[in-house]
């Protein structure tokens, strides 16, 4: 049995927990709730950086971050079901996986100004240097929206989470301005009952 530390409203962590689904696989895998800002917590022995998710083996090793987890999964599945083996399909997965990505490490970079800084100590430089990268990313995409395969890669299962960390933790105001991103996602949702299953709470 494989260990998913994690917990419910991490976009990364949500990512796995799609791909698994999407790969037969979330039956051989335990969740376990974890809490980073705990120094108790076993995720610091397990994962040196402290972050989730890792993906704990049955023979003790532990992979981090989600790219190396869903690239495991994969070939836990057999190889190229949602990781393309080779070739320009592999890197356009990839890229587009990094895009999304950067959405949701933007938006937690946002998040904990909030969090962890008191309203007066906040750095709005930083808070519109962070929210620049996600409306660049999300025009980009905007612009030219993936194509959703039958069974979607890595860089569209990312780009999922990142549309539903703005939805949870944005208030969903993207929603105004993307009308293509929220058609997609709307498809993704309806082609991948997974999304729902895993929404953050």
């Amino acid at each position: 049995m494989l260990t998913l530390r994690s917990s419910p409203p991490s976009p990364f962590g949500r990512k796995v927990k799609i791909a698994a689904n999407l790969l037969g696989l979330m039956g051989d895998i335990k969740i376990e709730n974890t809490d980073t800002t705990d120094p108790s917590d076993p995720i610091r022995k397990q994962n040196p950086l402290g972050k989730i998710p890792a993906l704990v083996l049955e023979d003790g090793m532990v992979l981090y971050d989600s790219r190396v987890i869903l690239e495991y999964l994969d070939f836990k599945a057999g190889g190229g079901k949602i990781l393309p083996a080779s070739g320009m399909a592999r890197i356009e997965a990839l890229r587009l996986q990094a895009l999304a990505d950067g959405i949701m490490d933007a938006g937690i970079l946002r998040m904990y100004e909030i969090r962890w800084r008191p309203e007066d100590r906040r750095e709005e430089k930083w808070v519109t240097h962070q929210s620049g990268k996600m409306e660049r990313a999300l025009a980009t995409l905007e612009a030219s929206p993936p194509q959703l395969s039958k069974l979607p890669d890595v860089g569209q299962i990312a780009l999922a989470c990142a549309l539903g960390y703005l939805d949870f933790r944005f208030e969903g105001k993207w929603r105004a301005v993307y009308p293509k991103l929220v058609k997609w996602l709307d498809d993704f949702a309806a082609a991948v009952p997974a999304y729902e299953a895993t929404k953050p709470h």
